[in-house]
């Protein structure tokens, strides 16, 4: 097997470990605050399958498509929820929204923390200049030390992608549902209806889209800069 095609297929394992701990972190938290729905469907779960399962398109279809024509696994998953409950607890439905991207960036630091150790040890240098994405960092060594670089630079990557995607404050993402914890009581019952319109959260999805590529090219080099602060800096 050729390494671009290994990268392609590490880069969807990645894409799948990252939106299962997403989407199992806002199962998590929703049974702790008192909606079960996910739980009882499964979502609870490491294991991609149920999550597969729920959403094979968004799941397997379209990220193996778009990582055959762009390069980039690419989709989206959901849990179920108790419209009613979230109706009747708008700010723990909140903190359900924001335990995915939680997830996202405990995976993110997790990358971090891997390669800092590759750097204090030895087994990872800093690349000259930040090219491919699968080579936030790299190694000299053997080739099992250059899969533990892949790996990280991809994990770290991919999170920061969702962790920002997500962020975006617009429907149906992450950021738009967890708006209730700043905004007046008064407010969110109006709010929750309207974000849940399918014209508003087409308009979100068109947004975010639009917006994302500003958003990451902005971010991306000062967090790899954090990550070698005292080994390597990058313009």
């Amino acid at each position: 097997m050729d390494p671009e095609t290994t990268i392609k297929i590490g880069f969807y394992v990645i894409f799948l470990l990252s939106t299962t701990c997403h989407e199992a972190a806002h199962a998590w938290v929703a049974k702790l605050l008192g909606d079960s729905t996910a739980y009882l469907g499964g979502q609870v779960s490491l294991d991609p399958m149920p999550h597969i399962r729920r959403e094979p398109v968004g799941m397997v279809i379209v990220p193996i498509l778009s990582l055959m024509m762009i390069g980039w696994p690419m989709g989206y998953a959901h849990i179920p929820v108790d419209r009613a409950w979230s109706e009747r607890y708008p700010r723990k439905s909140a903190w359900v929204s924001v335990a995915g991207p939680a997830a996202n960036l405990a995976l993110l630091l997790l990358a971090v923390i891997g390669i800092r150790i590759g750097l204090a040890t030895e087994t990872f240098v800093a690349p000259r200049t930040m090219g491919e994405f699968s080579e936030i960092t790299l190694t000299a060594g053997s080739a099992v030390g250059r899969s533990f670089a892949i790996f990280l630079s991809l994990l770290f990557v991919e999170n920061l992608v969702l962790l920002l995607f997500n962020l975006i404050p617009v429907p149906p993402l992450d950021g738009s549902g967890a708006l209730p914890l700043f905004t007046p009581k008064s407010m969110q019952r109006t709010y929750a209806d309207l974000i849940s319109q399918p014209t508003f959260q087409m308009m979100g999805i068109i947004a975010a889209w639009m917006l994302f590529p500003g958003i990451f090219s902005a971010v991306f080099m000062p967090v790899v800069n954090l990550v070698y602060t005292g080994v390597a800096h990058y313009g």
